[in-house]
């Protein structure tokens, strides 16, 4: 809220330069705002009283963008990288895999490692846990398993992150 809007009866208000001016009416506030040439932003309205400055509302409205941008620009978002296998894999084509989920984990990704069912495989479901568990032990150096194996429909899954020192 900003100049006029302010309805409140009483705000604390703070200088142009940081300082404090005390308690008084918005309507005192919003004169010694119109007195600097400036604007009245109510920026802690939760406060009591609420909390209004004195500030140039397009360079207030400026700044406050510019800390959001950058703020964004710090943000790292996780992505999730999907490893397939199948029940009858061996174990250079699981080393290969392997290899491509630490690749994934070193960049700071989450790991989804997937373990395909087709139609008689279906049967041995149970016995192929070990396969998942395996992956998990061979990447155990930088990995954690984040959401242990469960079945899901025609697959089972298991997701691996990159272990916090």
């Amino acid at each position: 809220m900003i100049n006029e809007q302010i309805r409140d009866r009483e705000v604390r208000l703070i200088g142009a330069n940081g300082d404090q001016l005390g308690i008084m009416s918005a309507k005192e506030a919003y004169m010694k705002a119109q007195e600097a040439g400036m604007d009245l932003v109510k920026i802690a309205p939760t406060a009591k009283p609420p909390v209004c400055k004195i500030v140039d509302y397009g360079k207030f409205k400026y700044e406050q963008s510019r800390k959001e941008k950058d703020a964004r620009k710090k943000q790292k978002t996780v992505e999730i990288k999907e490893v397939r296998l199948s029940p009858n894999i061996d174990t250079n084509d699981l080393n290969t895999k392997v290899g491509a989920a630490r690749k994934f984990l070193e960049k700071g990704n989450k790991v989804k490692i997937t373990l395909r069912f087709r139609g008689r495989e279906m049967a041995h479901m149970s016995s192929s846990k070990h396969i998942l568990d395996e992956f998990a032990e061979q990447l155990s150096d930088i990995a954690v398993v984040d959401k242990a194996p469960k079945v899901e429909g025609r697959s089972m899954t298991m997701f691996l992150t990159e272990k916090r020192n």
